[in-house]
């Protein structure tokens, strides 16, 4: 078995898979690549058995076909120090003797059987629903939703993005019980009714590779796992197990008061005065008389604090509201608009975050707001 390969290319497609090894295996198998070459394709695997990715490279000098499975840091940490050249990777199949030669020299690594490395999971065919979305419409709905999921042990639903999708359109969900993000896509081809949690971690890899796609992704889904093709490269990943809780029931529906504003100067304003608040809390109060709306902080045990006013286009009743000043800048830096319009009913409840430009994509945050102590 033996290939020539550009020692940049493949460096390329090995980082772009070796982000899905853990750190903390539980098999010494899992901490290796698994290098399939069949004609002039040459497979690259790496799994942590929750999740595995494929990434396929065209390769014009090979000769046999067959598989080892190669140790991932040495030969990332090894690539990563030669300049743009041909490597020669000249691969014994019954010694595992892999020698890889260079311009200048000779590097020997000693694999292991391919035929030891976990298989890829399977999509079971009479339970699959499938669908194809365009690559920058799935990549914009993980974007806008990953930001919001939990960490918590006691409830795992919370940590992935819940994907509901109907013939109709494709909702993106994720809550940590304080935010709360849904983002809905109209362009979806599918004729089924199905629904998932995808887990944090492929949702960071997804992201990373669909920002290189172009065209549609093929999703395929059934009870345990999901299967996502792109054109150089596949993910399979096992699903979160549970019930996603019913987030419309969360959602206020009776918002009178209603605000428009320029959200980069509202971004700004927050991340100034959100540095005199308290450390503990981090609250920021909104005060909205008007068509001007006051951002102020203070924290009381270092005698300090600091308030703006901000223009902006108010229809509702005089308020003064509280919220986390972390989690409204991550609203309000995740929100792709010039301008954002903020719906609220009451001091006591949830407020509502849209861009005000739409296009294809809904999208809708929600923010729980703090008690103010007067």
């Amino acid at each position: 078995m033996k290939f020539v390969v550009s020692s940049i290319d493949l460096l390329n497609h090995l980082q772009s898979v070796s982000r899905v090894i853990s750190p903390k295996n539980s098999l010494p198998i899992l901490d290796n690549f698994l290098f399939k070459l069949n004609g002039n394709d040459l497979e690259i695997t790496a799994s942590d058995l929750e999740t595995t990715m494929v990434t396929t490279m065209k390769l014009q000098n090979t000769t046999d076909s067959g598989s080892i499975s190669i140790p991932a840091r040495l030969l990332t940490d090894t690539l990563k120090e030669f300049p743009e050249q041909p490597l020669t990777f000249d691969i014994n199949t019954d010694t595992l003797a892999v020698v890889i030669t260079s311009e200048n020299g000779q590097f020997t690594i000693v694999g292991q059987s391919g035929a030891d490395f976990p298989q890829l999971p399977s999509i079971k065919e009479d339970k699959k629903s499938s669908l194809k979305l365009a690559a920058d419409s799935l990549e914009r709905g993980i974007t806008s939703t990953i930001f919001a999921t939990a960490d918590d042990e006691l409830r795992p639903v919370m940590n992935g993005i819940f994907m509901e999708i109907t013939p109709e359109e494709l909702t993106f969900v994720a809550s940590d019980a304080h935010k709360l993000v849904r983002n809905k896509y109209k362009d979806v081809q599918t004729d089924v009714n199905a629904s998932f949690i995808l887990p944090k971690k492929p949702a960071n890899l997804l992201k990373n590779l669909l920002s290189k796609e172009k065209g549609d992704v093929l999703i395929e889904v059934d009870d345990k796992n999901a299967l996502f093709t792109l054109s150089n490269a596949l993910l399979v990943c096992r699903l979160v197990e549970g019930n996603y809780p019913s987030y419309n029931s969360v959602i206020p529906v009776d918002n009178q008061n209603k605000m428009i504003i320029d959200r980069q100067k509202f971004l700004n304003t927050l991340r100034r005065v959100s540095v005199f608040s308290n450390q503990a809390s981090n609250l920021v109060k909104l005060q909205l008389t008007g068509n001007q709306i006051t951002i102020s902080a203070q924290d009381i045990d270092f005698s300090i604090s600091a308030y703006e006013r901000l223009s902006c286009q108010y229809d509702g009743d005089e308020m003064e509201i509280g919220f986390k000043s972390v989690f409204l800048i991550e609203i309000l830096t995740n929100l792709q608009s010039s301008d954002v319009v903020m719906e609220l009913s009451d001091p006591s409840r949830a407020g509502l975050f849209f861009p005000l430009e739409k296009d294809d994509e809904d999208v809708l945050m929600l923010l729980m707001p703090m008690m103010i102590n007067n």
